[in-house]
């Protein structure tokens, strides 16, 4: 497969008009990373809020899949839930910029990582690492927070926006040795066979092919099998990534921890599932942080409609 080149920031392209507001949008974003953390918080609270009331078709995602996972929750419940979702999502934003532009030693001491002696003596070993993740909102954050500690790969999805991309690009190199388009199976294939350490969110839906239906949260929902089969084409260990972020205290909390002892069994639903089943953990200690903005029920068995 050949390589995708990545937009620089050098480009000339970058100076045209149609990039104006994204340039006022990046240097928004700077300013605000240097203000405190709780200042942060709030500003990205905001924006959270009107996004709440503006987009109205991904609340309309947000709050299908929230009345899909938790049938129980009142409507007033929720509500609530979907909007302390949006919250979260605009923290992320300000949380992503911190990631970009400002230096990680002003941000490490905020994060409390369990689990990390586990990956660094799963490093040691002979073998690849798969670190099975999820997309909660403080991905970015809490990812640039741990490549400061070993030396992990990420896989991403290419920013339709050049300037953004260019962006990211410099961030992601800050703080990891390699970073995979999320369609170049080949690069992690190859990444993986070298020893490396591969973040890997498979909780998404990315239709029929290579997927199977494993419930999540009690619904069927379009399941990537490629974590088991990485697993089995390079005998990489793997482990489970969790990170969340604490409104209460200020601080952030990474989790690594091992897979069921079952996992890969070779079987593809079995296997889904209990990926499924992991996530649902993670999830249910702050749903109000998932990517419920995601169409994770898009997919549908032959028959079953569409719900959003």
């Amino acid at each position: 497969m050949t390589a995708v080149s990545t937009p620089s920031l050098a480009q000339r392209e970058f100076l045209k008009p149609k990039y104006w507001p994204t340039w006022l949008g990046i240097l928004l974003g700077y300013l605000i990373c240097f203000l405190p953390l709780r200042v942060r918080w709030a500003i990205g609270s905001g924006l959270g809020r009107l996004g709440y009331h503006l987009a109205r078709g991904r609340r309309h995602i947000v709050e299908t899949n929230l009345s899909l996972c938790f049938p129980d929750k009142s409507k007033q419940e929720l509500d609530h839930l979907a909007r302390d979702n949006f919250i979260s999502s605009g923290i992320s934003i300000i949380e992503t910029a911190v990631g970009w532009f400002i230096p990680p030693s002003k941000y490490m001491d905020l994060a409390d990582i369990e689990g990390l002696e586990l990956l660094l003596e799963k490093q040691k070993e002979d073998k690849p690492v798969l670190l099975l993740g999820m997309h909660l909102s403080t991905l970015d954050f809490t990812g640039a927070v741990l490549g400061q500690k070993a030396d992990i790969d990420v896989m991403y999805r290419r920013n339709k926006n050049k300037l953004i991309e260019a962006i990211m690009t410099g961030g992601r190199k800050k703080h990891f040795p390699s970073a995979i388009e999320r369609d170049d199976v080949r690069q992690v294939i190859r990444r993986l066979k070298q020893g490396a350490t591969v973040w890997y969110g498979a909780d998404q839906d990315y239709g029929f092919k290579h997927s199977v239906f494993a419930p999540f949260f009690g619904v069927q929902a379009a399941t990537i099998t490629a974590p088991s089969r990485l697993i089995k084409m390079t005998s990489a260990n793997v482990l489970a990534l969790s990170h969340y972020r604490n409104l209460e205290t200020g601080r952030y909390r990474i989790s690594i921890t091992e897979m069921p002892e079952a996992y890969p069994s070779g079987d593809d639903v079995a296997d889904c599932t209990m990926y499924n089943q992991v996530v649902e953990t993670c999830v249910s200690q702050a749903p109000e942080q998932y990517w419920w903005l995601h169409r994770r029920f898009k997919s549908r068995p032959e028959g079953e409609p569409r719900p959003y």
